[in-house]
């Protein structure tokens, strides 16, 4: 007999992945500055793909900062919008480009098409 408070046990269907871009682990340099703060932080992705990357840090931002990013692509700098999406406590942020400089976009494009072949 079955307790009338026992729930039935539902297996939890994992989440359809949300990004538009496939996400490539690949690390490039970025320079990065949260809006507000002159002192950029150097770090390297994790991953990387057109819609944003993953950046490991000691130290996380706050969901929602708004910041200027510097990918370095064959040393090219590719300068972009971004706004901080994730955050892992004692590992790193998710962060989303939101607008790109130049012909920013395209190059990052072309970079990313050259690795996944």
């Amino acid at each position: 007999m079955i307790p009338p408070d026992a729930q039935p046990s539902v297996r939890a269907l994992p989440e359809p992945d949300r990004r538009l871009y496939p996400r490539y682990t690949v690390q490039v340099q970025i320079e990065i500055r949260p809006d507000g703060n002159d002192v950029p932080l150097r770090l390297v992705t994790t991953d990387l793909s057109r819609g944003g990357c993953y950046v490991q840090m000691l130290m996380q931002l706050s969901l929602g900062i708004r910041l200027q990013t510097t990918l370095w692509l064959d040393g090219y700098p590719i300068v972009i919008r971004g706004l901080v999406v994730t955050r892992h406590p004692q590992f790193g942020n998710g962060i989303m480009f939101v607008e790109f400089e130049g012909q920013g976009e395209q190059l990052l494009t072309r970079y990313l098409a050259a690795i996944a072949t």
